[in-house]
Formats: structure tokens, sequence, C-alpha cells
């Protein structure tokens, strides 16, 4: 049976989208998932990571990477599928043509969204593109500060863009904590690096709430 992809994308730069796909990555490896990540994104922030992860751990970082250009992606992915439970797509923030292929052989489009008006109107160039690559998309709540309620208007607007099954809004939300940026940075995550931390069952339990939505 095929991996599933995963495709983190947001048309707006800025919003998590490497953070997240760092950290969901190694939260997938630790529940016995053979993982492959993909960098797409021409910035390559993942890709540094990664470098750093490898020299951290002695070349062992328990998954494997790819950094390729966006026309080499649906052929790269389909071969990682065959020997990967789960494949993590880093798309790029605005090259339109790689973005789509990214979202177009996702299993499930991941949308990191930060909670202001701002992020939330930016998000419509994403939802539009899965809609018309026919894709499933979850958005995530993203960097949402602590103790913080959302406003009532923020909340409406929310709720405007959930269009079950097409589009849907994940019940774990991921905090703006330090320990996702400081973990990466020694090639790290917060579940490794800081394992008795909210940060660390944060992304546990979104990683479990991504893998049962897509089935």
């Amino acid at each position: 049976m095929p991996g599933r992809v995963f495709t983190v994308a947001q048309q707006k730069g800025g919003a998590g989208k490497t953070t997240l796909a760092a950290h969901l990555a190694i939260a997938w490896t630790q529940l016995g998932f053979t993982v492959a990540t993909v960098d797409i994104d021409p910035q390559g922030s993942l890709s540094r990571w990664y470098d750093v992860r490898a020299e951290a751990t002695g070349g062992n970082p328990g998954f494997a990477h790819a950094r390729i250009t966006g026309w080499r992606t649906q052929a790269e992915v389909e071969k990682l599928t065959r020997d990967h439970d789960v494949v993590v797509i880093d798309s790029p923030p605005h090259a339109q043509t790689e973005a789509r292929i990214a979202v177009r052989v996702a299993s499930l489009v991941i949308a990191p969204v930060q909670p202001s008006p701002m992020d939330l109107w930016a998000i419509h160039p994403t939802l539009d593109l899965a809609k018309q690559e026919k894709r499933r998309l979850l958005m995530v709540l993203n960097r949402v500060p602590p103790r913080t309620r959302l406003a009532e208007g923020l909340i409406a607007e929310i709720q405007a863009l959930i269009d079950p099954p097409a589009v849907e809004l994940a019940d774990t939300q991921v905090g703006n904590r330090t320990a996702y940026a400081g973990t990466l940075l020694t090639g790290l995550s917060v579940t490794e690096a800081a394992r008795k931390t909210q940060a660390a069952a944060e992304m546990q339990a979104l990683a479990a709430e991504i893998l049962e939505r897509a089935g």
C-alpha cells in the first residue's frame, strides 16, 4: 500500500510551514512510521535543518530527505511512497506551479494559519488551489498566543472557511512557543528535546489527529 502524502502549504510566507513540517515528520517517526521529507521551497530551510540534524545525530537522522525542483516533485513523491509510510512535502509559498504540483500529489493538504485577520484573508489562495486540485485541506491554527481567546469576529471568519469534507479545521492548536524554533536550531524536535512540555504534547496530538483524518 503506498504511503500517505501530507503537503504543508500556505501561499502566505511566515505562517510556520517549515517548522510544522519538521516537527510532524519526527512525531510520525516516533510513532513507528517510515518517513520521508521533500523540500521544494527555494529557501531550503527544511533542507538546512536536515543537514544540522544529520550532523547532530551522527549521520542517522531517522528519515529520508530529498530537495528537488518543482517539476520533479510528482515523480519523486511517487517513488518515495513506495518505500515510506509517510511523505511530508514542504511547499513554496509563492511559486504557483510548484505549489500546485505539491497539492496535487497530496493525500491531505495541511495549511497552517495564524489567528489574525490578515492570515485568514491570505489563506484563500491556498484553499482555492486545493479546491482546483480536488484535494482535502486541513487548516491548523498555528502560533496561537497562550491564554488568548479568539475574538468572535475571528471565529466567524474561521467557521466561514470550513466546508466539510473538503475543508476542515484541526481540533489541535499549535501554540506560540519558543521550544518549536529552539529545538530546530539543534537539529532536533520538541518531541525529542522537550518531551515533557506542552509543545511536545501539542505536536504529538496533531500528528495523531492528521493520521486519523487522513484515514
